[in-house]
Order: structure tokens, then C-alpha cells, then sequence
């Protein structure tokens, strides 16, 4: 009957740790000059350092679709939200949805980055998408 009694409350205390844990989310972010790989592997630096010391390491994975321009990003809702996520992409010099890219940041981006208004993104014949081999 001890027995019983015990593993039923390390059943119980075992439950409820699991169930104060949150389910990670998804957001997908949209970014106008996020369209080539070069674009791509400096943002990724970029939340990789951002993971660590704004995030509280809140981001768990990214998955880039450089064609529509967008990043998927999975995250710890107790340790994140999308809305810092967008600034912290606004902070790299990228656009995130309705948050335009800080000035200076957007100044330090390469051309092939910037936004196709500006002469950025992918130029016709020559697509950027693709890993350089």
C-alpha cells in the first residue's frame, strides 16, 4: 500500500511539472529584403547572438523561404514574444512585417539585401536563393 501511495504522488509531482511547461509557438515573419543567401546567413548570426543575450534563448529553430521572403521561427512564448522577435530582425537590418529595418543597420547591409525598391533582391537571370556552390 506504501508503494502505491508513493508512486502515485511521484506520478502527480511528475505530471505537474510537465504541465507548467508551455508549448513552443510559431511565427512567420515577413521581410521584403530577406530574399537572397547572403541575407539569409547574416540574419541568422544575427539571432543566433540575439538568441543568447536578448531572447533569454528563447528561439528554438528557423526555417528560412527565401523565394516569398519570409523566416518561420519557433519560440518559448515565457521566454520571447513575435514582437520582440521583429525588433530583434529590425535591429539586423531587415524589415519584419510592419517594422521597418533601423536606419543604421540597414545602411551596413550589402546591396544584394536591401530592398528591391532600392535596388536589392534578386536580379533577373540570377537568382540569389540558392547556396553558393
Amino acid at each position: 500500500m506504501k508503494k502505491l501511495l508513493f508512486a502515485i504522488i511521484i506520478c502527480s509531482f511528475a505530471f505537474n511539472a510537465s504541465a507548467q511547461q508551455p508549448k513552443a509557438q510559431w511565427v512567420t515573419i515577413k521581410s521584403e529584403n530577406l530574399r537572397c543567401w547572403e541575407c539569409k546567413q547574416r540574419l541568422e548570426e544575427y539571432l543566433l547572438r540575439a538568441n543568447g543575450t536578448q531572447m533569454d534563448g528563447g528561439m528554438i529553430q528557423r526555417r528560412y523561404n527565401l523565394i516569398k521572403g519570409e523566416v518561420k521561427i519557433q519560440y518559448w512564448p515565457d521566454r520571447t514574444n513575435p514582437n520582440l522577435i521583429r525588433t530583434v530582425i529590425a535591429n539586423a537590418g531587415f524589415d519584419a512585417d510592419e517594422i521597418k529595418a533601423t536606419e543604421e543597420s540597414y545602411k551596413t547591409l550589402p546591396p544584394a539585401c536591401k530592398r528591391p525598391a532600392e535596388g536589392g533582391g534578386p536580379k533577373k537571370g540570377k537568382p540569389c536563393h540558392l547556396e553558393p556552390q
